[in-house]
């Protein structure tokens, strides 16, 4: 019995809790987070009004959509709820009837949908119809505003290979899908209000690995039953926030001279404006003087401009002449000795004369011999202003240089047939005919011709030939 007092108050429980009454059917042996399983004949009679819930998928999804739309209207159909697809308006709906015998079942369907809307696979998006699982949808696009911040933090989220997801799947129990500017999640409560907490904290720059730590931390807790009634907070580990600062150079501060006398008054704008006589410009005289500076800058900044394009088109200066390239001849500095020498030579070799032995030389004006004078062509004399330049200097000393060239006596020998070797006279042949093959060789002027009454016999079967006089 319980004792109560004048005032009819129950003295066990006090004075607020007078309405509190013993519960015997409430025991410790009951679970009372336990969900009681829903059947088919827990409601006795139908919904009195029809609800339904809608929802508006991308275009991408369409297609798969349209794959699985029959499956979902079949899964539904066991909860008797009425599922519609609508591909002109691009949406989603669900609709209780008369046979749906599930009240909740409607809400269950609406986030069925709703995750098919946000490319979860229809395997994971039926699981959401159980009694025991629920789902969340996490914006997560208006944490940050700046965008690259934004796909650097939700790739964080995804981790190398979508590691980090898996692990964090994992641990939650829970199957996260990362689309676009939400995340989808979808499994046991717990596992969701984990995921969410875990999500947000990524999204404000805490890398998901310090919860995937704690979470591993938990997890092997949970297994020693000592530590059940106790708290974890000593053996979960603890994270500091480091912002690490760059360290930026010191300014060097230069201490001025010290002087009891303040600085000099600034001008003022007003001042200015006296100085220069601005102030007592009109409006439009001041507007027109802006103007003309504007234009002014404009021009300057535009011919600057100008210049630089042009200064690609600028050959640069070259200073030091490369090696083997040759001097200028206007130049008072060259050497004419050495010139002179250089052309000599050049013009003894230029005149391709075959050697021939001494032994069958004939002494007649037409045969040159190596030492002999070297006949030239006559060049036309370009008009020219200028006088005594270096190049003509140069030019006349090197005719000079030619024209004292003698060519030495020698003894006067008799050539008969059979002083004429065999392969000499082969030789003399073909050097004729090599001479009168090209083009420039066809006025030569060092054809080797013999007398008019001489003639060369070969020994060899071939036909005897009379070598021509040079015309030249």
């Amino acid at each position: 019995t319980q004792s109560t007092g004048s005032s009819g108050i129950n003295a066990e429980y006090g004075k607020n809790k007078k309405y509190r009454k013993e519960k015997p059917w409430d025991t410790d042996d009951i679970d009372h987070w336990k969900m009681e399983e829903f059947k088919v004949g827990d409601m006795s009679s139908h919904l009195l009004e029809e609800s339904s819930f809608a929802t508006l998928f991308p275009k991408y999804r369409e297609k798969y959509l349209q794959q699985v739309w029959p499956n979902v209207v079949s899964c539904l159909k066991e909860f008797g709820v009425h599922a519609l697809l609508d591909l002109i308006e691009g949406s989603m709906t669900v609709k209780t009837t008369r046979k749906t015998w599930d009240p909740y079942v409607i809400v269950k369907a609406r986030d069925m949908i709703k995750l098919l809307a946000r490319s979860v696979p229809f395997e994971q998006a039926k699981r959401v119809l159980q009694d025991e699982m629920t789902s969340d949808i996490i914006k997560i696009g208006n944490v940050t505003r700046n965008k690259e911040r934004f796909v650097k933090r939700r790739q964080r989220l995804v981790g190398p290979n979508g590691n980090t997801l898996k692990a964090l799947e994992l641990l939650t129990e829970c199957y996260i899908k990362v689309q676009g500017s939400t995340v989808a999640a979808l499994g046991p409560y717990k596992g969701i209000k984990q995921v969410r907490n875990i999500v947000m904290d990524t999204m404000n720059n805490i890398h998901p690995i310090y919860n995937i730590k704690i979470l591993m931390t938990k997890r092997e807790l949970m297994k020693d039953p000592a530590l059940q009634n106790e708290s974890w907070d000593r053996f979960l580990p603890k994270f500091k926030k480091k912002n690490v600062q760059t360290k930026k150079p010191k300014k060097q501060v230069v201490k001025k001279k010290y002087t009891p006398f303040p600085p000099p008054q600034q001008p003022s704008k007003v001042d200015l404006q006296l100085e220069s006589g601005e102030y007592f410009l009109k409006e439009h005289e001041k507007k027109q003087k802006k103007d003309d500076e504007k234009e002014q800058a404009q021009q300057q900044k535009s011919a600057q401009k100008r210049k630089e394009k042009e200064a690609v088109y600028v050959a640069p200066a070259e200073d030091n002449l490369l090696e083997g390239q040759k001097e200028d001849t206007n130049n008072a500095s060259v050497d004419i000795e050495a010139l002179k020498k250089k052309l000599k030579n050049k013009n003894l070799k230029s005149s391709h004369v075959p050697k021939i032995p001494q032994e069958v030389l004939v002494d007649s004006p037409s045969i040159p011999t190596e030492t002999s004078e070297v006949p030239k062509k006559k060049k036309k004399k370009a008009k020219s202003n200028t006088t005594n330049s270096a190049s003509d200097i140069v030019t006349s000393l090197v005719d000079d240089s030619t024209d004292n060239v003698t060519p030495k006596k020698k003894k006067k020998k008799k050539i008969t047939s059979e002083s004429v070797p065999e392969s000499y006279s082969d030789k003399l042949l073909e050097d004729e005919s090599s001479v009168n093959s090209g083009r420039k060789r066809k006025k030569s002027r060092d054809k080797i011709v013999t007398s008019e009454n001489v003639e060369i016999d070969a020994a060899t079967p071939k036909k005897k030939k009379k070598l021509k006089k040079d015309k030249s």
